[in-house]
């Protein structure tokens, strides 16, 4: 029985290795044409489309993993049927408990795999890809909006420790590897009156919560200014204006953070997602996306288990019933209304503030109770 375990594991990987190298080179192939756009701009070339297209392919693997162990599955069921193999599995005392076990060790696989390459593998080559394509081009870092990027974090009375006594609006031009360009921040008291304004060209991290900001220019307002009943020369004294080469700002706001904050949800792993919802609780913003992006990413690998049972009920039809290309194709459709009805929840859950856990869950549940509905009727007809 071993043997014929072995011999099941072994046709699936491969049929599952086949289209998985078809699904990645399809979507490189058209990626690559959309890069040619970019060669030739800065010091871009066509070998750095090439590495870039090739830092991809893990997050392309990420992607696609679930639909390819469902049609690579289906593949390799629907030819032990047609070569009588499965009947002579079952003849031979396997049964559909054992049949499906044997599946989903197999699928045990795929989902470890699918979870080394969406939280290890992929996250590093796609931020190289990224770095990569930023320094050819002659950019500086990322800008997700026409104004820069904006943050917000808490200013407390020890640094990064203590009470909270105000409140910091940041905005960026530019991120870089590990520096800011192009900083302005808005410093609030407790009652939210603006206490501090600096402007800074640029900032570099240096370990430990704090930002050297260089080329400063600091404006800091006295209380004297909130009062209605103050004379011109206390509001003129109140506002301090302050030209400084550098200075040091501590702020619960670290790279990692900024890169989040910068990057697509779908592209972070669950660990950064994480880091980033509770810094976004601290500051009392909404966190519905990002923990949206978590539950996906966690859900994600266990879709495997789901394809692979999908896959199952097709071994039971019989070789009249179509071809091999009619339940490849049939495969194929199922693999992507999983992926466009995961989006359509995600985005359903996010307008509906859904919890994101459920948003998360429900359609591989579903897909697999539509398994369990389908393994049913194949076995009674």
């Amino acid at each position: 029985m071993k043997t014929l375990q072995r011999y099941i594991a072994s046709e699936i990987f491969r049929s599952v290795l086949l289209v998985l190298l078809a699904f990645v080179a399809l979507l490189a192939f058209f990626d690559l044409m959309t890069e040619l756009k970019s060669v030739g701009q800065g010091q871009y070339r066509m070998p750095h489309a090439f590495m870039y297209i090739g830092l991809g392919i893990p997050r392309y693997v990420n992607l696609f993993m679930p639909i390819a162990v469902l049609i690579g599955a289906i593949l390799t069921l629907v030819q032990f049927a047609s070569r009588s193999e499965f009947t002579i599995m079952r003849a031979s005392s396997m049964s559909t408990l054992m049949i499906g076990w044997t599946l989903f060790k197999i699928g045990i696989v795929y989902v470890l795999v699918t979870a080394l390459f969406g939280e290890v593998i992929a996250p590093i080559t796609t931020e190289m890809a990224d770095h990569l394509r930023v320094e050819k081009l002659g950019g500086t870092g990322s800008q997700e909006f026409r104004s820069g990027q904006w943050t917000k974090d808490r200013i407390l009375s020890h640094g990064v420790d203590g009470v909270v006594i105000g409140t910091r609006i940041l905005n960026v031009r530019e991120i870089g590897n590990g520096e800011m360009t192009g900083i302005r921040a808005y410093e609030f008291d407790r009652d939210f009156h603006l206490a501090t304004m600096i402007s800074a060209t640029r900032a570099e991290y240096k370990g430990g919560n704090v930002w050297r900001l260089i080329d400063v220019s600091e404006t800091r307002f006295a209380n004297a200014v909130l009062d209605r009943n103050a004379s011109h020369e206390a509001i003129g004294a109140a506002v301090q204006v302050a030209h400084l080469p550098s200075k040091d700002m501590v702020s619960e706001i670290t790279p990692q953070i900024l890169r989040v904050s910068a990057a697509d949800p779908d592209n972070m792993t669950a660990y950064r997602l994480a880091l980033y919802s509770i810094h976004l609780v601290e500051n009392g913003q909404n966190t519905a996306l990002y923990d949206i992006a978590f539950w996906k990413k966690v859900i994600n690998p266990f879709a495997n288990l789901v394809m692979i049972a999908l896959a199952l009920p097709f071994a039971y039809l019989h070789t009249r019933t179509g071809g091999t290309s009619l339940k490849a194709f049939i495969g194929i459709m199922i693999g992507v209304s999983f992926v466009l009805i995961k989006n359509l929840f995600s985005y359903l859950g996010l307008l509906k503030s859904w919890p994101p856990f459920f948003i998360a869950v429900l359609p591989s549940l579903l897909y697999l109770a539509a398994a369990l509905i389908m393994l049913r009727w194949a076995e009674r007809h």
